[in-house]
């Protein structure tokens, strides 16, 4: 696939989210029989998304051909209101026909160094590879205030570089373990598509968009496939500054 670039503004989270679902919908339609692999983030744009397609785009999806894996996971059990598999479950998963062997979940509960090394063995044996990582049909992120991605901080950016596909990382305020692809496995998507809303991240955009020099100390501004489509959908706060 011919490497791109596109940035998509939108009035409100709601239209975004409709449109973000409606791709994903055409991919799920696009010809062929093969298993499509997407990664889901958490956050709460995603979650619209979430129940949007759940909702409008139900019958829309072809749901048995989509494996649903995760860019990053807090370590935490999966019933707790932390984790990114619960909510993905409750806004989306649990509402569609998904044979749950579709579902590959980070076991957050597990130790992380541990979960690390057994998901980057499902990925593995499931998802199609090139130079040692995952090629995902499409990697859903949501970005941070900080301009964090999956669970990529700043103070971490050599995940962004990492050998391995998956990581273990920790929180910068908190502590918290969390796993996380890195961006090499990011990068090697056929798709990744960047939801942000809101004008707390209007800076950091404004930034990954317009100055390289201080954007250098974002992960997001890493997002950048070797051999993909990256979509950038904003809302217009998110995009105020740009």
């Amino acid at each position: 696939m011919e490497k791109d670039v596109e940035v998509k503004i939108y009035d409100t989270p709601a239209k975004l989210s409709k449109k973000a679902a409606r791709q994903i919908a055409a991919i799920s339609q696009q010809e062929g029989t093969h298993p499509l692999h997407i990664a889901l983030s958490g956050g709460s744009t995603p979650a619209l998304l979430y129940e949007i397609l759940a909702g409008k785009f139900r019958d829309k999806t072809h749901w048995e051909r989509l494996h649903f894996w995760w860019g990053d996971e807090r370590c935490v059990e999966p019933d707790s209101m932390e984790s990114n598999f619960r909510m993905a479950s409750e806004r989306m998963l649990s509402q569609v026909p998904v044979n749950p062997l579709q579902i590959h979940r980070i076991n957050g509960e597990a130790p992380p160094e541990e979960e690390a090394l057994r998901y980057t063995r499902e990925m593995a044996a499931l998802v199609p590879h090139r130079e040692g990582f995952p090629v995902f049909d499409l990697v859903l992120l949501g970005m941070g205030d900080d301009g964090h991605v999956a669970s990529i901080f700043p103070g971490e950016l050599h995940l962004m570089k990492s050998n391995a596909p998956c990581a273990v990382a920790s929180h910068p305020i908190t502590g918290q373990k969390r796993i996380t692809l890195t961006g090499n496995s990011i990068n090697h998507a056929r798709r990744i598509f960047v939801l942000v809303t809101g004008t707390a991240k209007s800076p950091r955009i404004s930034e990954i968009m317009n100055n390289k020099k201080a954007a250098q100390k974002l992960p997001a501004y890493y997002i950048d496939p070797i051999d993909g489509q990256l979509t950038w959908y904003l809302d217009v706060d998110a995009a105020a500054l740009i």
